[in-house]
Order: structure tokens, then C-alpha cells, then sequence
């Protein structure tokens, strides 16, 4: 095909699953090239601007491509519509460019769910191929090159580590954080410092975090976050090995006779959606859990009729969100000692706490057996003030205006103040959760959109009501005026993996214990899409984690 290239490897993607990859085989002088569909963005690009967090500008257009969402409806029934909801980012980075960067370990016992703590029914819960301890050297890689901030405090659910404390110091604290430890103390509990992948102090070229509070949802303009563009993809390319080709939107994967992949169409969307080739010896699949499900199954050939990896309809299955809720506790500033209320108003830093002391659930009122549990983040909200002063129009069905509106606005910033809490816990692999083809709804491009049922199992709804009371408490210790929280059943925008599942059974997983396509002996596929489970916090850390430890299987596979 004409104005096609050759690569050593070539990277669909650019996020947390494709950057330690580019990065490792460009040092090992090996010639990469990353396929991005979006554009590259720099830090003064993401000035602090609440109008540009996860801009339409970062992302797909919805009148371009889309997805078709199914949800239950509660009574048997389903729900169908289109959505945009699960375009997280396509830049070069990927969504990672735009995380609020929680970064904790998944913990022993999320390698091995089944083994701990049994079946259970309408669930697809399997053990991992791999154990924590295979993974815990590519942890600790990741906070020393990309660069993590925190603090390790001993508490009960503590998981193993090969180092003593992180590598950076713990990002700037807001006061309010010492009121938050001294009430869990209160109750027994183990209050964390939050590990983020957010430099506290300058690294490799790249700034500390200047703590405007624009972070999650918004785009870093110090380079402080640990994106995978800015702590990976600026070194591959430095090296001179590696090429990011963007714009670039992969549509197909082609294979030879023998099943092997050799090549990655693509459209070139900066030059009129024209179709152009890519060759290499190696190609990995990093697209996000979605969108990399749809290319496998878009992926036909003679080897692979049904899709590369699809021999046995596995591709698409067990996808999974991140099961949990949310929770507030507000202050009123009238009710407060003088200097609890100055402390309050202070803006900037984070408030860097979570509880991991219902990570695991021994309570005989939810379970006659300990069952998982999850973890509880304590955060301020980004600043919005546009979007809080305009839900701020209306007084029930009344619209607001003048002087009752300005009084309403003057109360809101100045007489109160908000906390939340985010529960994260499993949410369990089952029949009614996957990815497929939609039959009807195309792309522009004229290829079936992909199909999200995103159905949840009922568990995932007991754990979740337990961590959002005991979330609740916490603030009422704090004295918090108003508390309340709530679960979630419907599917997150971000934090979505499974799809392709990675195992030792070729029948129930579409990828080897390396994540290798168990069919296409030179295709890998590292982004969440491989994790059987998410465990019960953010999964990009592990992500990182394990693109950096199948790196490493790559190269000794191109040395052979």
C-alpha cells in the first residue's frame, strides 16, 4: 500500500497501557512507532480554565463515531441509546491526561479472588494467571520513573512492598487533612495519605504540581501528572527510536495465513481520512478496554473469521466498570471556630486521604464469611464555578433572579463548604456486561460502532451501600452539619477495563499470563482490557505496572 511504513513494534494507543511499551523498546533501540487517533497536546495547552476540562477538543466528536449503551432498567427490561460517555481522552496520553491520579496497589488477595474468598453465583470472578509478587517490581518501577508522591504508614491492609516509602514526598496537604485523621483515630480507624501520581517536586525535566486545584478532569500544566505522554512518550521519542504518528485512526488489524498479524490500517484524519499501512514484526493493541475489543472483532482474516483472538467468542466478555459511589459532608463556615473556617477556605492543596480498613469486609450483619471490600478517597471537587453558579438558577421549579440570586450565589461560596468521598470497590465480571458490534449504528468512517450491555451484578450494590455508610460516618465524625452519600449502578465514564482477559484457559480468555492474543503469536493487547477483575481502586497504576512488565516480554521475544 502506498506511504506505508515498517516498525519493530507498532503501539495502537498512547495511554497508560502503550506508553511504558514505546518507552522500553525505544531505549532498547528498538524502532517504534504509536498510532494515536487524537492529537499532541502540550502543557500550555491546558491552561486552568473549568471550560476546558475533557474539552470536545480532547475527544471524539459524537456526530463522528459514538457507542450504543444498553442498561438494565431495574424491572428485567433494557435501555438503549447512544452515548459519547466513554471518550476519555483522545490526545496523545491518552484519558490518563485528564486523571485525578489516586495511585494505590492492588493488594494480594485482587490476584486471587476466587481462592479467597469463593464463587459466587451469576459471577465470572477468576484468579489471575499472575501473582502480586510478579508484579510488585514493576510497582515499584513505576513510581520511580514515572514518578509517584506519598507517604507508606503501616495500617492493617498494608500489601507488600520491596522499598520502604515512595520516592517523592507526599504532595502538598491541605490543614483540614490533620481534622480528618484525628476523627477516623477516633474511631479506630487507619487514616492513608494518599499515593498520587502527581510530582511533589521537579523530576526529568518536568515541573511540581503548582496545586490551582485544576486536576482531575483537567489537563496538567505543569507536566506534574504523571501522564503517559509526558513521563513516557517525551523520552521514547528523545531516543530517536520512536515515532508517534497522530491522527491516525486504526480500523483494522490484517494477518497471514498462519494467523500472524502484519499489518495496521489506518485513516489519516489530517489528510482527508485517507487509508494508509503500517508493517511490524510486533503489534500491541492499547487502545482503551472499549475501542481495543472492537478493533480485535473489526480484526477478521482467514485465520481468525470471527476476529483475531475470537476463536472462542471471548472477546468483549467480562468487561467491568468500577463499582462504588459517593459521598458529602458540608461545613457550615457560621457553626465553625474562627480559624476551622479560615482553614476550610484555603484552596489548592489536596486533601490526600483514604480509608482501605473495609478492604476487606468481616461483618456479620453484611456477610457470615469475610467478603472484598473496597477503598473510600477523600477529595475536594475541582473549582467550577460556572457550573455551580449556573444549577444555582433555580429554587425548586422557580427561576431565580437579582437579588435573590446574588444572595443565593453569596451563601453558596462563602457560607459553606463541601467534602466528598468516592467508595471503589469491585464490580463483579458477569454474563450481562461485555462488547460487541452494533448490528446498525456505523462510525463516519462507515464500521460498526461497538455495543456496551453494561449490565452489574447485585453484589456490587451491597459492598458499595456498606462503604458509602461507613463514608458517611466518618464525616459526622469530623462534625460534619449535613451527610449523606449514594451508590452507583450505572456503568463509569472512565475506569473501564476487562474485554480481554488474560489466562491460562484458551477457552475463557483472550490472552496468555503475558497478555499475548492467545491465537496471534505476535500480538499483545496491555491496556485494562486484560485485568480480570479491577480490584477496588483506580486501575491505572496497575496498568502502568503491567505494560511495563509485558515490555519486558516483548523485547525478549524480539531477541530470539
Amino acid at each position: 500500500m502506498k506511504n506505508s511504513k515498517q516498525f519493530d513494534i507498532c503501539i495502537v494507543g498512547s495511554g497508560a497501557g502503550a506508553g511504558p511499551i514505546a518507552y522500553e523498546l525505544a531505549k532498547a533501540g528498538y524502532k517504534v512507532g504509536v498510532l494515536e487517533k487524537g492529537k499532541w497536546f502540550k502543557e500550555n495547552d491546558f491552561f486552568k480554565d473549568e471550560q476546558l476540562g475533557r474539552h470536545s477538543v480532547f475527544r471524539s466528536q459524537f456526530k463522528d463515531e459514538r457507542h450504543a449503551l444498553e442498561e438494565p432498567n431495574g424491572d428485567g427490561t433494557w435501555s438503549s441509546d447512544l452515548t459519547a460517555q466513554f471518550w476519555g481522552g483522545n490526545i496523545v496520553g491518552g484519558a490518563i491526561n485528564f486523571m485525578s491520579a489516586y495511585f494505590h496497589r492492588l493488594k494480594p488477595q485482587d490476584f486471587r479472588l476466587v481462592s479467597e474468598y469463593g464463587d459466587i453465583e451469576g459471577a465470572n470472578n477468576v484468579d489471575w494467571p499472575i501473582s502480586y509478587d510478579d508484579l510488585e517490581p514493576y510497582y515499584t518501577k513505576v513510581e520511580q520513573v514515572i514518578g509517584v508522591s506519598g507517604r507508606v504508614v503501616k495500617h492493617p491492609q498494608q500489601e507488600p512492598r520491596s522499598t520502604k516509602d515512595f520516592p517523592f514526598p507526599p504532595t502538598a496537604e491541605h490543614p483540614v487533612a490533620q481534622h480528618f485523621d484525628a476523627a477516623c483515630k477516633s474511631l479506630k480507624l487507619h487514616p492513608l495519605p494518599m499515593a498520587r501520581g502527581i510530582l511533589s517536586i521537579p523530576f526529568n525535566g518536568r515541573l511540581s504540581c503548582e496545586y490551582s486545584g485544576y486536576c482531575g478532569s483537567y489537563g496538567c500544566h505543569s507536566g506534574a501528572k504523571a501522564s503517559s505522554r509526558a513521563a513516557l512518550l517525551d523520552e521514547a521519542v528523545k531516543t530517536g527510536n520512536c515515532e508517534i504518528v497522530t491522527q491516525a485512526k486504526v480500523y483494522r488489524l490484517n494477518s497471514d495465513e498462519s494467523g500472524k498479524a502484519i499489518s495496521a490500517d489506518y485513516f489519516d484524519l489530517a489528510n482527508e481520512d485517507s487509508s494508509k499501512r503500517v508493517f511490524a514484526n510486533v503489534f500491541v493493541v492499547a487502545c482503551y478496554s472499549i475501542e481495543s475489543a472492537r478493533l480485535l472483532l473489526n480484526s477478521t482474516g482467514d485465520k481468525h473469521p470471527n476476529g483475531i483472538g475470537n476463536r472462542y467468542q471471548q472477546v468483549g466478555k467480562n468487561l467491568h466498570c468500577c463499582a462504588g459511589g459517593t459521598g458529602h459532608g458540608v461545613f457550615e463556615m457560621d457553626k465553625l471556630k474562627e480559624f476551622e473556617a479560615k482553614q476550610l477556605r484555603i484552596r489548592g492543596p489536596f486533601f490526600n486521604r483514604a480509608l482501605q480498613d473495609w478492604y476487606e469486609i468481616d461483618d456479620k450483619a453484611v456477610s457470615s464469611k469475610p467478603i472484598k471490600g473496597g477503598t473510600l478517597d477523600f477529595v475536594f471537587d475541582p473549582p467550577l464555578p460556572t457550573g455551580e453558579t449556573a444549577s444555582l438558577k433555580w429554587q425548586g421549579e422557580k427561576l431565580l433572579w437579582g437579588t435573590p440570586l446574588k444572595q443565593k450565589i453569596k451563601s453558596h461560596f462563602t457560607k459553606s463548604k463541601d467534602f466528598k468521598f468516592e467508595v471503589f470497590c469491585d464490580w463483579l465480571t458477569n454474563d450481562d456486561c461485555y462488547v460487541s458490534l452494533d448490528p446498525i449504528e456505523k462510525d463516519r468512517w462507515g464500521q460498526s460502532v461497538a455495543k456496551v450491555k453494561a449490565g452489574f451484578h447485585p453484589h456490587d450494590e451491597k459492598v458499595a451501600q456498606y462503604l458509602v455508610e461507613r463514608g458517611v460516618e466518618v464525616m459526622k465524625a469530623m462534625g460534619a452539619h449535613q451527610a449523606w452519600g449514594n451508590v452507583f449502578t450505572q456503568p463509569t465514564s472512565n475506569l473501564v477495563a476487562g474485554g480481554c482477559r488474560f489466562g491460562n484457559d484458551v477457552k475463557t480468555s483472550v490472552l496468555d499470563k503475558n497478555c499475548r492474543v492467545h491465537d496471534c503469536s505476535n500480538l499483545y493487547v496491555t491496556d485494562g482490557s486484560f485485568m480480570p477483575n479491577g480490584g477496588s481502586v483506580t486501575p491505572t497504576f496497575t496498568i502502568y505496572a503491567n505494560a511495563f512488565r509485558v515490555a519486558d516480554k516483548i523485547i525478549v521475544q524480539l531477541q530470539k
